[in-house]
């Protein structure tokens, strides 16, 4: 089982700016020396030193994760401005894929918004499965693509289109088992459990992991507990969360604690505050492994979700 990251900012797109761009692009200049200029070996040890945070991006889409299981099979998790990314890297595949289900976690804006752009969606003989544990999904996802809000409704999409509600898990794709709890966050919110081969993965974006609902947890530990990798939404500070309490994201803090708790493998920190720049969501990263030092433990993995990275179970 392979996850792929398109879109992993929160609540809406945060592009580069272009005095952004320049910051880097400066700081990089600032750094160089004649002899990393030398050759082509000198400059990629050079570039392989920059820090994350100035060597690239997290990237500024919303929501959208791609899972590929064993035989090939693709899910899909969430719609957002990543769903478009997506989209375009099939257009271009040399195996194309005609059978796309995609897992909504809720029905937010930011989990929604890449669905009218999905190339996919377009092309006639493709079969799109959106599923929720929700019973509004058809009438919500309908709603979001039609006038005043967009030129045409969904009804002149060429692909096959079909609406799901979950109601009994686990649900079967191929030789993976799907299954899904509610979570704590406005208006509602899932987080899905994948898992095929002995391998499994849990998705549990937009979700508010207190310390009082931490500490309650223990009847649904086997849903968390021992999973190889865990995206967990840590949007926020610890001090921010502070300030934000009830807004329905969890700071890297408590993400930590409840891995750590639980005995997740990898730890991915996930829906990036979009106010906070590359080099803060890194600094995060690092105050999070930090924090799992102080907890006496190297047994987890933290890593922070990028756009384009790419992790195999």
């Amino acid at each position: 089982m392979k996850v792929k990251f398109w879109g992993v900012r929160g609540s809406i797109p945060a592009p580069l700016a272009p005095e952004q761009v320049r910051s880097k692009i400066a700081s990089v200049v600032q750094r160089v020396r004649p002899e990393d200029l030398a050759d082509a070996a000198s400059r990629e040890r050079f570039l392989a030193s920059l820090p994350a945070y100035l060597f690239g991006t997290v990237g500024g889409n919303t929501t959208c994760l791609e899972v590929r299981l064993s035989d090939g099979r693709m899910i899909v998790i969430d719609g957002g401005s990543g769903l478009r990314e997506l989209g375009v890297s099939l257009d271009r595949r040399a195996d194309p894929v005609h059978e796309i289900p995609i897992l909504f976690s809720h029905f937010h804006w930011d989990h929604l918004q890449g669905i009218p752009f999905f190339g996919p969606a377009w092309v006639k003989g493709n079969r799109i499965t959106f599923l929720s544990p929700d019973p509004r999904i058809e009438r919500i996802i309908r709603a979001q693509m039609r006038p005043p809000y967009f030129p045409v409704t969904m009804d002149a999409m060429q692909a096959r289109l079909r609406f799901v509600q979950l109601k009994q898990a686990p649900l079967r794709i191929g030789g993976a088992e799907v299954s899904w709890m509610r979570m704590n966050h406005p208006g509602g919110s899932y987080a899905y459990r994948i898992r095929e081969g002995g391998r499994s993965l849990v998705f549990a974006t937009d979700s508010e992991v207190t310390d009082r609902e931490f500490q309650g947890r223990s009847a649904n530990r086997a849903f968390f507990a021992g999973t190889d990798l865990l995206i967990l939404d840590s949007q926020y500070t610890l001090e921010e969360s502070f300030s934000k309490f009830d807004f329905g994201h969890t700071s890297f803090t408590m993400a930590v604690n409840l891995a750590e708790e639980w005995k997740v493998r990898v730890l991915v920190l996930f829906h990036h505050e979009p106010r906070y720049d590359d080099r803060k969501v890194h600094g995060m990263l690092r105050r999070a492994q930090w924090h799992l030092e102080q907890l006496g433990t190297n047994k987890l993995t933290i890593l922070t979700a990028q756009e384009g990275m790419e992790l195999k179970l």
